[in-house]
């Protein structure tokens, strides 16, 4: 029997007249990476945000652990989730290794003060997210790549059961975006990510397709992501071909 750490179901948002999300159905299971697709405006980002309980939905509800979000206090879903937005921000005086640390908030109290294994948490973050050397830069001095990988880092240093991800490969040149999706693939953790790059969504366990505000396909990469998909979907025309070096499929795309 599958274990579902996160789900939603008859999620829904409006913004004014404006329906982003319409009657999502969504389970997560455990210690999977869920990718989350779709085209510009599809509703990637919303979802995520009600899921992290950044928003409240306008239909239906978001289970975490069995339990309504709606229900929990915040830091007790901070203990459990971690996010990680496009457009978050940080004080701009505060040093690297203090953004990091941040990510420790939801774990200290007056009985449970910073400690050595804290320490040591945000130091792994950082080498986790290949940012060890700017750990004592001010996050002024940081370009968009290095502070991307900073919120990651932040968010890892939370130690999270759940990690939710909107498009975390922004603004980061290739070697960095493929060393943060191998890393993240890696952690013990459950992963929820929402992508851009169709070929870098196939490594994922299974995706979740967003079309309009509606989910309207939901499995294993190579079956979801469709000729008749991708056609209905994106706009685009698809085929697959085999890459010599490993055999992994790769997505062609082309302009209808």
């Amino acid at each position: 029997m599958s274990a579902w750490v996160l789900s939603c179901s008859g999620l829904g948002f409006r913004v004014r007249d404006a329906e982003l999300l319409n009657d999502i159905h969504l389970e997560v299971q455990l210690g999977e990476t869920l990718g989350i697709v779709g085209p510009n405006g599809s509703g990637k980002s919303t979802l995520l945000r009600l899921l992290a309980g950044l928003r409240t939905p306008a239909t239906g509800e978001v289970r975490l652990g069995g339990q309504r979000l709606s229900e929990l206090s915040r830091r007790s879903i901070a203990q459990q989730l971690a996010v990680v937005e496009q457009q978050a921000d940080t004080d701009e005086a505060i040093r690297v290794f203090d953004a990091v640390a941040l990510g420790r908030t939801p774990w200290l109290s007056a009985l449970s003060p910073w400690s050595d294994d804290d320490d040591a948490i945000v130091r792994q973050a950082l080498q986790d997210v290949d940012a060890t050397h700017l750990r004592q830069r001010t996050w002024r001095s940081l370009s968009g790549g290095e502070r991307q990988r900073v919120h990651i880092a932040r968010a890892l240093a939370q130690r999270p059961q759940i990690l939710l991800l909107d498009e975390p490969t922004n603004h980061l040149d290739i070697q960095h975006q493929l060393a943060i999706l191998k890393g993240v693939q890696s952690l013990p953790v459950t992963t929820l990510i929402a992508l851009h790059d169709l070929n870098q969504a196939l490594s994922c366990d299974r995706l979740a397709v967003l079309d309009r505000g509606r989910l309207v396909a939901l499995g294993k990469p190579l079956e979801v992501l469709t000729p008749q998909c991708l056609q209905d979907t994106f706009g685009v025309q698809a085929h697959y071909l085999t890459d010599p070096f490993d055999g992994a499929p790769i997505l062609r795309l082309r302009s209808t």
